[in-house]
């Protein structure tokens, strides 16, 4: 019998659709982060962000989006640094903080965040 999947640790559907409000939310109220989602459709980005998250935590994989890097390059033309990954991490683990989200499960998802580091920033 194998291990449950990191999606299946943490809630699943509901879990990952609670924590990607939340995170954006976070997210849309920091003015240093705001703009880069100023022309976003913002009901389709939490949509695209909950199935892709929900296929990087090992559950059913319906993402249909562009891959990572394609999908952050004008954000990188926009300024995107460094700086704003770490931010963006800041507001993930304070999510996962406030839905009570347990230290073990919280770094599994923060090390799969910060795998994408170099991704996200085209580098």
């Amino acid at each position: 019998m194998s291990e449950a999947s990191l999606y299946e640790r943490l809630g699943g559907a509901a879990a990952v659709d609670a924590a990607v409000d939340i995170f954006y939310r976070r997210v849309l109220a920091d003015t240093a982060l705001s703009r880069f989602f100023d022309s976003t459709d913002m009901d389709n980005q939490r949509a695209k962000q909950k199935a892709f998250l929900t296929m990087a935590f090992g559950g059913p994989n319906t993402y249909t989006g562009k891959d990572l890097r394609q999908a952050h390059k004008p954000l990188v033309d926009k300024g995107m640094n460094g700086s704003h990954f770490d931010s963006v991490a800041g507001h993930l683990a304070a999510t996962l903080k406030q839905l009570g989200v347990p230290e073990n499960l919280s770094g599994e998802v923060l090390a799969i965040a910060g795998s994408t580091r170099d991704d996200v920033l085209n580098r």
